[in-house]
């Protein structure tokens, strides 16, 4: 299987550089997996589509303000420091521009609250870094750092609080999970009192989503790895659902991601607060899933691989030639697939 399979030409203009103004209007494609045909709805729809009983996974994780701007001590030029992941106390992986300018034992200055150290440079070039600063750190992040936009988005983002979920609570990542951007208080309430059950999960993104297959043969891919937790409670509904018969439905790639890299395979998922590198991509069968809502991704990525082990390559492909087609509004704040 070649990463050149998973490519498709998208138009400039398509990738959508801003939020839409009211989340529940994006467009939604509605792909049934056992037919050979879509429908095109708006997002608030999906409370028709999504039955009594059945069960929505949400990730509940929060965007934090990950990128900041300093300088070298004793030096003028700019640096860029990249927040993917809280390794331990004030140390943190991290990406750096210009990296090779950034040796071990170089002091960031960013202001005089906070500074960092660099302790430590990984295989792929990524910096370990150690922060020093004065007062709270979190309360210094949200002052001096800004929202970790994804590099395709060039304009700027009035409302930082549009890069999150109505219903993200714990920080951690350095990317949105995107597909549930489109949800609306109004929309998970109308869900709730339908009888869908809704459940949290939580894995922290890293930049590693949007990391390039480099290689030519899917399978010789290296996976990243998040950090994810899933609750006793939110196992017992999952289980209790797949147990009554109806349908699991993930929420995004990373909900999904956390599903199956919980169950066993015996199809029952367990309590876990772990890293997963789980990589799905044609062929994998599923253990826990029955649908899926995601946003349209990136030509040749890991996440398009993913959908299309859900719905096979055949119908992703052609879906996504429909979603060009009809000027569908892709990726990050773009508009959403529906897969059951």
């Amino acid at each position: 299987m070649k990463t050149s399979d998973f490519y498709y030409d998208l138009p400039h203009e398509l990738i959508a550089q801003t939020p839409l103004e009211n989340r529940q209007k994006s467009r939604m494609m509605v792909l049934d997996r056992n037919k050979d045909y879509v429908e095109h709805k708006i997002f608030e729809d999906i409370v028709d589509y999504i039955n009594p009983g059945d069960t929505l996974v949400l990730n509940d994780t929060k965007v934090i303000p990950a990128r900041l701007f300093g300088h070298r001590v004793g030096k003028e030029e700019k640096i860029e420091i990249l927040l993917l992941k809280q390794l331990e106390d004030d140390k943190w992986q991290t990406l750096v521009k210009p990296g090779k300018k950034c040796k071990i034992g170089d002091i960031i200055e960013f202001d005089e609250t906070l500074k960092l150290k660099i302790v430590d440079i990984l295989e792929d070039g990524q910096r370990v870094v150690k922060f020093m600063y004065e007062g709270i750190f979190n309360e210094i992040l949200d002052r001096l750092g800004t929202m970790p936009l994804p590099p395709y988005i060039t304009e700027k983002l009035d409302d930082p609080d549009r890069y999150q979920t109505v219903y993200s609570k714990h920080e951690g990542s350095a990317a949105a999970p995107t597909a549930g951007l489109h949800f609306t208080k109004e929309v998970l309430k109308k869900l709730e009192q339908k009888g869908v059950n809704l459940v949290y999960v939580t894995l922290h993104v890293g930049l590693g989503t949007f990391r390039p297959v480099k290689v030519d043969d899917v399978t010789k891919h290296q996976m990243h790895s998040e950090y994810y937790i899933i609750t006793k409670e939110a196992c017992d509904i999952v289980n209790n659902t797949k147990k009554q018969g109806k349908r699991v439905i993930s929420v995004g790639t990373t909900s999904c991601r956390v599903l199956e890299s919980a169950t066993d395979d015996d199809g029952i998922i367990h309590p876990r607060a772990e890293e997963t590198s789980i990589f799905i991509y044609p062929g994998y069968k599923f253990k826990m899933i029955d649908g899926l809502l995601t946003n349209f991704h990136l030509p040749e990525s890991t996440l398009i691989m993913l959908v299309s082990a859900l719905a096979t390559k055949d119908k992703i492909m052609k879906a996504y030639k429909i979603a060009v087609e009809e000027k569908y509004r892709f990726f990050s704040f773009g508009d959403c697939m529906l897969i059951l």
